[in-house]
């Protein structure tokens, strides 16, 4: 028998997500139909049933088995209501309102482990989740992650569960009878059939790590956090966002694989955290163009643009000019791809990269490894007399740069906070600005900086470039 996918991830600018308290989706821009050619289908492929037993086909054996474990998650948050301040002097001040909303998860292991999206339980105070034979459970958060919006609860319950087994990866292909279960609008439950209609979808842009299983089965909101299965009943992905233009089902429904939701559903259960690995190399897409100048037949995989030094890229032996072809024997189509495949593996595992390197094919084990660095470097402030007096500086690391939102490869020096009223307050320095330069020479350390003002105090004049939001700055600053 074949096989069943469908997703739905939260979605921003063109997409929507499944979740019932999203806003409405965004008008998307007609695309110019294709031309379409009517041919009559061959009689000889068509045959009339010949037996009840023919007619009587049905899905219902494998959602009799499914749906146990495809649950509702309520969450509830509590947020303040804003009125008009000249409306406040005359009414009684108003408490904290609640705000409720509606998605799907699935039950993957029977002591009561939920996934679903990040986007259904973000912010939530209180969480609810009701199976499908209306039974209700309260649930804590194990992991919720933005980058992978996949959130991973616990039910608080003594009693076994039904649980949906999860598939093996890279077995959906094209083309597979998939069905997807959940609870658009809050209407109840509700199970939806179609096929796999794409695999690798990269360019879709709704989370950090785009790379969706595309179905034509019915996913509106509601549908957030619910299952894709297959004709085995198991689980290949977790329904997160559509493309739509009325917040409706188009039939362009797009769920999160089961590589990336078994690696978040590990992390919880062993580690208690998701620490995404880095890889320390800067892919770039293989274009068309890039593909003739480096000789190839067609464009294919993804181009080492650059390495970081010591990162787990350079300690396997991986050069700038690499083409990265396969990872762990699946082939790679893009950067995207590389990336979702290397952040499916464990910290501590090894991956097997196959490089295009001098026209030869050859293979390279990359470990699995952390940004190098700290996620909260020790702070320095600046004092004495001059212009920096008053800065809370760090140092840049892939790590920090990670957390933050900064560039990983961005290195040297960057302004945390200013104290208020102090010389560099005065200045106009900003939260984010790097000190690329102080008094003509090269800043790469908070301590060149240090060195640079010991015994300076009687300087009048600051030479000083800064880099901020990408753009160099420089000037001349006058004590």
């Amino acid at each position: 028998m074949t096989r069943f996918a469908l997703s739905l991830l939260a979605t921003a600018a063109l997409f929507t997500s499944a979740c019932q308290a999203q806003d409405d989706p965004v008008e998307l821009t007609e695309a110019d139909a294709p031309e379409i050619s009517e041919t009559l289908a061959d009689d000889s492929f068509r045959e009339v049933p010949v037996s009840q037993a023919q007619m009587q086909l049905s899905f219902a054996p494998i959602v009799r088995e499914a749906a146990p474990a495809v649950v509702n998650v309520y969450s509830t948050r509590n947020v303040q209501r804003q009125m008009d301040p000249f409306f406040n002097r005359f009414m009684r001040r108003q408490g904290p309102q609640q705000q409720g909303s509606l998605g799907s998860g699935v039950i993957v292991d029977s002591t009561g482990v939920v996934v679903t999206n990040n986007h259904v339980v973000e912010g939530a105070d209180e969480l609810r989740v009701v199976l499908n034979d209306r039974r209700e459970f309260e649930a804590e958060i194990l992991i919720a992650d933005e980058q992978t919006d996949l959130a991973v609860l616990r039910i608080i319950t003594d009693e076994p569960l039904p649980a949906l087994a999860l598939a093996q990866p890279g077995t959906a292909e094209i083309g597979d009878l998939v069905l997807a279960i959940g609870n658009p609008f809050g209407v109840g439950q509700t199970v939806t059939s179609g096929i796999v209609s794409a695999l690798a979808r990269t360019e879709v842009g709704v989370s950090d790590f785009a790379f969706f299983i595309q179905t034509d089965a019915a996913i509106n909101p509601g549908n957030s956090g619910g299952a894709l299965i297959n004709m085995d009943g198991s689980l290949i992905g977790v329904n997160s966002a559509i493309y739509s233009r009325s917040g409706g089902s188009n039939g362009i429904g797009f769920a999160i694989p089961v590589e990336m939701v078994r690696r978040v559903v590990d992390a919880a259960l062993t580690e208690g955290e998701l620490v995404q690995p880095w890889l320390g190399a800067r892919l770039q897409t293989v274009t068309g163009d890039i593909a003739q100048s480096l000789g190839l037949d067609r464009p294919r995989g993804a181009l080492v643009a650059d390495i970081y030094p010591g990162a787990a890229a350079d300690d396997a032996g991986l050069r700038q000019g690499d083409i990265v072809l396969a990872i762990d024997d699946v082939d790679v189509n893009d950067e995207p791809g590389a990336r979702f495949r290397y952040a499916t593996r464990a910290i501590g595992d090894a991956s097997r990269f196959a490089v295009l390197r001098d026209g030869e094919r050859i293979v390279v084990e990359v470990p699995v490894e952390v940004a190098p660095g700290e996620t909260e470097p020790a702070r320095r402030l600046i004092e004495g007399r001059n212009p920096l007096a008053g800065l809370e500086l760090v140092e840049l690391s892939p790590a920090f740069n990670q957390e933050v939102g900064f560039d990983p490869f961005a290195r040297g020096v960057v302004v945390l906070s200013i104290q208020r009223g102090s010389a560099a307050d005065y200045f106009g320095f900003r939260p984010g600005d790097r000190v690329l330069e102080l008094l003509g020479a090269r800043v790469e350390e908070i301590d060149d900086i240090e060195s640079l003002l010991d015994g300076q105090d009687d300087l009048k004049s600051w030479p000083i470039a800064i880099e901020r939001r990408g753009r160099r700055q420089d000037a001349n600053l006058q004590l």
